[in-house]
């Protein structure tokens, strides 16, 4: 979507900046024009100057190179009838900014709804100045719908500079529009892996690299670069004995050992459980749905009490994984959800017998999906489900726009009063296949528009990805999970467990390269 029509450029007329105004930038700044500074943020919607004004009131532009004519209103705004555009024929960067003082000291939050086409150098919104080090959130690619982001700091010293900037190549442009600047803070609770292929790989001689390709422990090598959650998933008796309670009780002490947090993934299977499929165990093929209530409450029980006993108690678990259509099926088909309801109160009881305070999470695929989430959850509700939060799989080749992805965190999270955070998400960092196998995702036509399969492309996907968690309202954003960084392409670790000749089709999603060595992306795992 182009930003901006040839009629909507401006020129701007340089104007001189105050001398305490650009000893309080990182840059001296000699062609910016200074707006008077207040305790709240003025003209947050751009609403006061109509279209086409370089400097709104409130706000001041700078660009080194003297391209304030990169920065303007136009009409089309999110909330109004106007918004800021960054746009230029030529490359530019421009910074458009509003200073901030008489602040009282604490923590506050700046939100900004935002739009962009993407192919910047980069494009983000900053506070700086403010008495502690600065912060950032960049724009996600997001051309066609709206998208909110916040960047929280902690203001001492009273003061406080609220930045747009854009470091931009010919034609790039952005819109922002509706900034708060308020108290309070945001962040992420939880920055998670799923790292159920690890031991198998590990076993099958697998290896994992630093970065900078000194060999080390996986486990190690995530928590260093910012994972402080570990994911488990559990089958109960599969093919390859992997997943299984013995494996999953021997990584839980590696994840724990590193000092981070667990979260147990129940399939209720010996196989993947997905929208797609739930089957059940063999060894409880033939079962009454009573005797499949007791089986549920057994084996959840099982597992999480053996957890317990050897010092590594569950944090959060999942009655079931991505149970869209519900679980150990025909029983527990959402056909009949008073059946449904008991299989995941079993689950529920006994995680909670072994541990009161482990969360339970109930999971879904198709994070865009909001009429699925309702449907779903309002369900629950009714047969009296217990659950602490709502887990998403959101994968953009898959399962809609980031922005599809915020309003369904934004309205099931209000709607029932609960946390909510993305269980399983992954990107690829390139396309073509390690192994003979095919990859899932190996055409640039399946690609999300915005972030090219590169290690770059992969690393704004999680980026934004956990900036749209973050953003969820009323703290509840808890945080994300990256879906199997770990899943290299090691031989016999395939993705059937009956199979040992079968490919994994995941490798170019891991966050470990060819190479074996730890990719950019993973620094994202720090986030704030």
């Amino acid at each position: 979507m182009h930003p901006t029509t040839a009629g909507s450029r401006i020129r701007l007329r340089a104007a001189a900046v105050a001398a305490a105004l650009g000893a309080l930038l990182l840059a001296p700044l000699p062609a910016a024009h200074q707006a008077e500074a207040a305790a709240t943020l003025t003209n947050a919607g751009f609403e006061s100057d109509a279209t086409g004004t370089a400097n709104p009131a409130g706000w001041s532009t700078y660009s080194a190179a003297g391209q304030n004519a990169a920065s303007f209103t136009e009409a089309g705004g999110h909330g109004g009838g106007y918004r800021l555009s960054h746009w230029s024929a030529s490359a530019y960067k421009v910074e458009t900014y509003q200073y901030l003082s008489g602040l009282a000291d604490g923590t506050y939050t700046l939100s900004a709804w935002v739009r962009s086409g993407g192919g910047q150098n980069s494009a983000y919104l900053a506070l700086r100045n403010c008495g502690s080090a600065e912060q950032r959130t960049d724009l996600p690619v997001t051309s066609a719908s709206w998208i909110r982001i916040v960047t929280p700091v902690t203001v001492t010293g009273g003061a406080c500079t609220v930045s747009i900037n854009s470091d931009a190549k010919a034609g790039n442009w952005l819109n922002v529009d509706d900034l708060t600047f308020t108290a309070g803070s945001t962040g992420l609770t939880v920055r998670g892996v799923d790292v159920s292929s690890l031991r198998k790989s590990e076993d099958l001689g697998g290896t994992y690299r630093s970065a900078s390709g000194t060999t080390g422990d996986a486990v190690a090598l995530l928590k260093n670069a910012g994972a402080n959650y570990g994911r488990l998933k559990v089958w109960v008796n599969p093919a390859d004995g992997y997943n299984d309670k013995a494996r999953v009780l021997a990584t839980a002490q590696r994840i724990k050992a590193r000092g981070m947090k667990l979260l147990v993934d129940f399939h209720y299977s010996d196989i993947w459980a997905d929208p797609g499929a739930q089957t059940k165990p063999a060894a409880w093929q033939g079962h009454s749905y009573a005797q499949l209530r007791t089986d549920v409450y057994n084996h959840t029980y099982d597992v999480l009490n053996a957890l317990e006993a050897q010092g590594t108690t569950a944090d959060m678990v999942q009655i079931g994984n991505e149970i869209n259509t519900g679980m150990l099926w025909p029983e527990g088909s959402t056909s009949n959800w008073s059946q449904l309801a008991g299989l995941l109160d079993s689950g529920v009881s006994a995680a909670k017998a072994v541990s009161s305070t482990t969360q339970i999470a109930l999971h879904l695929a198709n994070g865009g999906d909001n009429a699925l989430y309702r449907t779903w959850f309002d369900n629950a509700t009714a047969q009296g489900v217990r659950y602490d939060v709502i887990a998403f799989s959101f994968y953009g080749y898959w399962h809609g726009a980031l922005s599809s992805l915020q309003a369904n965190l934004d309205d099931v999270s209000a709607r029932y009063g609960k946390k909510v955070m993305v269980a399983e998400t992954a990107y690829p960092f390139r396309l073509d296949s390690e192994d003979a196998h095919e990859n899932i995702i190996d055409l640039s036509s399946e690609l999300v528009a915005g972030y090219p399969a590169s290690a770059a492309g992969q690393s704004a996907w999680l980026r934004d990805v956990m900036n749209v968690v973050e953003a969820v309202p009323n703290g509840r954003g808890l945080g994300v999970f990256y879906w199997e960084p770990t899943w290299t392409a090691v031989p016999g670790n395939g993705w059937d467990p009956a199979d040992s000749s079968s490919g994994n089709g995941w490798e170019n999603q891991a966050l470990f390269d060819y190479d074996s060595k730890l990719l950019p992306a993973a620094n994202w795992l720090a986030h704030r």
